[in-house]
């Protein structure tokens, strides 16, 4: 973005700087110099945050609950008198597998629910497909538990189990931390 005193210049619009009005097409048709010469410089866009993570840059998002205090310190209490919580990330997150594991067996539960209503054997392939989507809901939310800090939680929701190795021009299993991955789908 091009900026002059502190403040940003947008292209393709008119725009003054120091008591002269410049047309639209001004950025786009002069050089660095000229444009250095009234004040003008290139300052790159900054990175966007991931707000899933953070509040702003360098600003992480609560990791673990806290007990809701006012600007007193005092509890902040609900309409029954319980303290009210502030979730953290690491409880958000282990929510998220829960509702994604919910939604990946749905798909079966039929097959449960034939087998309680009409006693026609579950298919080995479906138990299997639901015990392995329980065991890796498992399994992440305990990598999500066991995080310490937004930068890990980030990192292991975000990395993927492979990484393309140029070398061999392959993919391979990624070095870095990653969760458990999901169960193929079974269609």
């Amino acid at each position: 973005m091009f900026v002059a005193d502190g403040k940003t210049i947008p292209v393709g619009r008119t725009f003054t700087l120091n008591g002269v009005q410049y047309p639209s097409n001004w950025l786009r048709l002069t050089s660095e110099a000229e444009k250095a010469a009234v004040g003008i410089t290139w300052v790159p866009d900054p990175e966007p945050v991931d707000t899933r993570y953070y509040w702003d840059h360098g600003v992480p998002k609560r990791l673990e609950d806290e007990p809701a205090v006012d600007e007193n310190g005092d509890p902040v209490l609900d309409a029954d008198g319980e303290q009210i919580i502030n979730t953290g990330l690491k409880t958000q997150y282990i929510a998220e597998q829960k509702q994604i594991a919910g939604s990946l067996l749905a798909s079966t539960d039929w097959y449960i629910t034939r087998q309680f209503e009409t006693a026609v054997d579950v298919p080995a392939e479906i138990l299997d497909y639901r015990a392995a989507v329980r065991s890796a809901s498992g399994a992440r939310e305990a990598e999500i538990a066991s995080v310490t800090s937004v930068e890990e939680l980030k990192a292991l929701l975000t990395n993927s189990p492979t990484i393309y190795d140029e070398a061999t021009e392959s993919m391979v299993p990624n070095p870095a931390p990653f969760a458990t991955p999901w169960p193929e789908s079974l269609r």
